[in-house]
């Protein structure tokens, strides 16, 4: 009885996630609210924890991020970026990606690629690559880089107090792992991703587009490069502000004597985080004379703001579920994920897969892996996991490299999975995974 009810359970929790993922955008965390509501009425759970200080994170870290854009600070970024990488034109495959990473890592989204894979796909071209191979490692490095940002949702959910933050892991044990783990992972999928496909004027499609004149270089160019003629003077002093945040952030996290202590214990992350992004947020404004009404505009508040609702209505149906079902889930996990800790990794890629978000997998999974005795640094060197959405060519940064490349050689194949992006994330998933694997065994 016991088991059909749990499989009735989690039959209503997948249902929820795959409509929501379906329907897309706050989809996701409307239909996970539902979710909640059959297993508190229905099936008598008690209601799980809500992620109130995740979410409020995100609104921090997502209202600096979304003044730094409104105030030009990306477009300043990217300008800066386009002309190193147009300086180094035949390495497109390997700078294009560290690029897009370091860009997430300084931002905490992968949504700033946006401006970069137009610029990476046009130098590409014109030095006769195949824009493939470096827009489908660039694609992944980005989504790389939000385990390993210090102001990144799922790095923040991960680091809070109900995760581990509570087992020691902070800021220092994540620039340890996760970074050399992330820029190693991206160098071997580059490597790797250079035999990819034919060369570029060997291309079947390619050949087919110039025939037809569908491709037109002079005009990409010059779409690539207007943000650099007409620089916003402004941009560069709210750059300077926003990355003094972050490194504030590093710097507090890494450094708890650094942070007020009150009843003899330093002032939790969670609350110097969100403090700090919302002064670096005003300060934005003032130093770059943004319009707030431009900052809630853009894309990146956008995102954030889907992130946050589906974090609150998906992590809290699977809070509820898994507090709801703790015993019976640990009771015939426990021995199997204690001696093969390595399968909870698979656990983490196929949500992923399911749930569109990192954040919303930590929040979900993470607590299971935390009460099934998973040593924490193991959990931690398993944080690239969480990036399995690659594996359905749906995810926006995906659908968007797809469009800049006028090429055509960047394309989701005949059955659906086997597209450009396939190769390059597991590559980054596996090498990631097994470097972070070393790594703690030597700390």
């Amino acid at each position: 009885m016991t088991t059909t009810i749990f499989l009735l359970e989690l039959a209503v929790v997948l249902a929820m996630i795959f409509i929501g993922a379906k329907v897309g955008s706050i989809g996701l965390g409307i239909y996970g609210m539902i979710g909640v509501f059959v297993l508190v009425f229905l099936f008598g759970l008690k209601p799980g924890d809500i992620p109130i200080d995740v979410m409020l994170i995100i609104v921090a870290v997502i209202t600096a991020s979304s003044c730094l854009q409104a105030a030009g600070g990306l477009d300043y970024m990217v300008s800066v970026a386009a002309r190193f990488l147009r300086k180094h034109p035949n390495q497109i495959t390997f700078y294009g990606p560290l690029t897009t990473w370091l860009f997430c890592i300084l931002a905490g989204t992968a949504h700033t690629c946006y401006a970069l894979l137009p610029i990476i796909s046009e130098i590409a071209t014109r030095a006769k690559i195949r824009p493939e191979r470096p827009l489908s490692v660039a694609t992944i490095a980005a989504s790389l880089g939000i385990t390993g940002s210090p102001v990144s949702a799922a790095t923040v959910a991960l680091l809070s107090t109900s995760l581990l933050g509570a087992q020691g892991i902070g800021m220092k044990e994540i620039f340890i792992v996760t970074i050399p783990a992330s820029i190693i992972a991206i160098l071997v999928a580059a490597f790797v991703q250079n035999f990819v496909g034919k060369p570029l004027e060997e291309d079947p499609e390619y050949q087919r587009r110039v025939r037809e004149g569908i491709i037109n270089p002079e005009e990409e160019a010059r779409a690539a490069t207007e943000s650099e003629a007409h620089p916003n003077p402004r941009a560069k002093w709210s750059v300077v502000v926003f990355l003094i945040g972050v490194l504030a952030v590093v710097l507090l996290g890494s450094f708890p004597s650094l942070r007020p202590a009150f009843d003899g214990k330093p002032l939790p992350m969670n609350p110097v985080i969100e403090m700090v992004m919302m002064v670096i947020a005003a300060l934005i404004l003032l130093v770059g004379k943004a319009d707030v009404r431009k900052a809630v505009s853009g894309n990146i508040f956008s995102a954030g703001m889907t992130a946050m609702i589906s974090i609150f209505g998906v992590a809290w149906m699977g809070s509820t579920f898994f507090k709801g079902n703790q015993e019976f889930i640990v009771g015939g996990l426990q021995g199997m994920f204690t001696a093969y800790p390595v399968l909870f990794a698979v656990a983490l890629f196929i949500f992923s897969i399911m749930l569109f978000s990192q954040a919303v997998t930590v929040n979900t999974l993470y607590p299971l892996g935390i009460s099934l005795g998973i040593p924490p640094m193991m959990l931690l060197a398993m944080f690239p996991a969480v990036n399995g959405y690659f594996f359905l060519p749906n995810y926006p940064t995906e659908v968007a490299a797809i469009g800049f490349d006028r090429t055509g050689t960047t394309k989701i194949g005949k059955y659906v999975i086997n597209h450009s992006f396939q190769l390059s994330g597991f590559i980054t998933t596996f090498v990631s995974i097994g470097v972070g694997f070393l790594i703690i065994s030597f700390l």
